[in-house]
């Protein structure tokens, strides 16, 4: 069954699509974000807020979201807990 997280103000991300989350502050991740902005394969979820992270998608899908690393991360491991209970 598909798992969705949600990453702030409603969007949601497949869980079993996600390669990495990372911080948006190196050099590397903001040359990830403006090439996948020339791309086109850049999805922007942070409602015009400051980017806190980076999911780095199946593809080559580069989404943006308000919340950070460690927010998303406790929401992805609690739902891989939840999964263990089942």
């Amino acid at each position: 069954m598909a798992e969705l997280m949600n990453i702030g103000f409603g969007n949601l991300v497949h869980t079993a699509k996600m390669v990495a989350v990372i911080a948006p502050d190196s050099a590397p991740a903001k040359r990830l974000v403006q090439k996948a902005k020339q791309d086109g394969s850049a999805v922007d979820a942070t409602q015009g807020r400051k980017t806190r992270s980076i999911i780095i998608m199946e593809q080559g899908i580069v989404v943006l979201s308000a919340l950070g690393p460690d927010t998303l991360a406790g929401r992805f491991h609690g739902l891989a807990e939840g999964r263990k209970e089942e």
